[in-house]
């Protein structure tokens, strides 16, 4: 598998044509290929078509909405295979040659990230930089912003930051709130659920400086007797226990329920109270200094392993 740093690369230094094509012919279809490369159709096919000109070869046999590779199109493809392999042995020297291979990389993060989505783009980035140390601290959103923007770490993960000159949210998801509840609980089945609906059972709310509790907050405060809480906690690992075992309602995205979501032990249910249909995760960096060698390297690594991940997400 290509590096995430020599997939860049190859994407500004080779032609659109030659990279469209083998988008193309790996994902077996130009709709598809339009959806890895974020890009139109309609500009895929073009190139394509450019190329089979240019070359004076059909590459691809059109079956319906599937492609298959012609003849010339499968010498094609081991060509570019091959030049991708080269080129990422020659990032790597370069890489080596430029220091990618020590330095150290600050995180701050939420917890719901630093369970469900860091652990793997971590691994995947030392897999290619084994000489750099990752240092991760978890903590609320407020706090994760605060660490980059006092210098205490390099990149944040964070959700719904503050509006702050001195930080850059270089990248942001929109992910639904949801309520989170076991299988057998009462509200269950209910479909275009709110939050005065839950608050008429025991709850966990997230605490104070998680983002999610600004959102709740605002809906809360316009429910006439909602002040009742279960109980109050800043883990969210705590409430989907709580919510698994006690029959309580949770709230969060479903960054880090999927497991039990999977095993059948929660269920998700989206709310549809308008401040809680979204809740924006950020990768944030400070706007006062440029990032280092190693932590841009990684900045550049989990926005494009984020991007993968969280459209996974989206899809279900």
């Amino acid at each position: 598998m290509r590096s995430a740093r020599a997939q860049e690369l190859a994407r500004n230094l080779y032609s659109p044509a030659m990279r469209y094509f083998l988008a193309a012919a790996e994902a077996g279809s130009i709709r598809a290929a339009s959806r890895e490369l974020n890009v139109a159709s309609s500009a895929v096919n073009r190139q394509i078509l450019w190329l089979e000109e240019a070359l004076g070869l059909q590459l691809f046999e059109r079956v319906g909405r599937r492609m298959r590779l012609s003849q010339a199109g499968e010498v094609l493809l081991a060509h570019i295979r091959r030049t991708y392999s080269d080129f990422e042995g020659t990032v790597a020297e370069l890489d080596a040659l430029k220091g990618l291979r020590r330095g150290t990389v600050s995180i701050a993060s939420v917890e719901s990230v630093a369970e469900r989505l860091l652990p793997a783009v971590i691994s995947s980035f030392r897999r290619t930089y084994p000489g750099i140390h990752v240092n991760v601290s978890v903590s609320s959103s407020q706090e994760a912003a605060r660490k980059v923007e006092a210098a205490e770490a390099d990149v944040g993960f964070t959700f719904d930051p503050p509006d702050m000159s001195t930080l850059t949210a270089a990248f942001h998801h929109d992910l639904v709130i949801g309520a989170v509840m076991a299988p057998n609980h009462p509200l269950a089945d209910e479909n275009g659920l709110g939050l005065a609906d839950c608050l008429r059972y025991p709850v966990a709310l997230p605490a104070e400086g998680l983002s999610i509790r600004a959102r709740i907050d605002v809906i809360r405060s316009r429910i006439p007797g909602a002040s009742m809480t279960y109980v109050e906690a800043n883990s969210l690992r705590l409430m989907r226990a709580l919510a698994r075992d006690e029959n309580v309602i949770g709230f969060q995205t479903q960054i880090g329920c999927e497991e039990d979501i999977e095993a059948g032990h929660l269920i998700f249910k989206p709310l549809k109270d308008q401040p809680l249909q979204a809740d924006r995760l950020c990768v944030v960096t400070s706007s006062l200094r440029a990032l280092a060698l190693a932590p841009a390297m990684f900045f550049d690594h989990a926005v494009f392993a984020l991007k993968e991940r969280l459209a996974s997400i989206d899809a279900n």
